[in-house]
């Protein structure tokens, strides 16, 4: 006999943007503004939840549902380089960006 092991999943907007969240998955979001390493936070947007049979759809969101995560490190990302250049006039403009970001851990999805 084969038992299947099933994962509460939700979608959730976090920072404005969804993501398919499930217990124990990691992510790299928005950064938290005032918020340390260790905080548990709320996300309570929940727009689906649940799989197969026994998914609920919200519209837009569904009432009572929520998911915490704990915050796991505050850091930036990779620089992304931004070039202008101007052909055949000498001009060029080299440009970089680091986003604040943190790693966020699903703790617990309740719906």
């Amino acid at each position: 006999m084969v038992f299947a092991l099933l994962h509460m999943r939700a979608v959730v907007r976090v920072q404005g943007v969804q993501i398919c969240a499930t217990e124990g998955a990691v992510f790299e979001v928005n950064r938290f503004k005032g918020s340390k390493v260790g905080d548990i936070i709320c996300l309570g947007d929940v727009f689906h939840l649940g799989e197969g049979e026994h998914a609920r759809v919200g519209t837009p969101t569904i009432e009572g549902a929520s998911v915490t995560a704990k915050i796991l490190t505050n850091k930036r990302a990779a620089k992304k380089l931004v070039i202008k250049r101007l052909r055949r006039k000498g001009f060029h403009k080299k440009h970089g960006h680091r986003q604040e970001i943190s790693v966020i851990q699903i703790q617990n999805i309740q719906g």
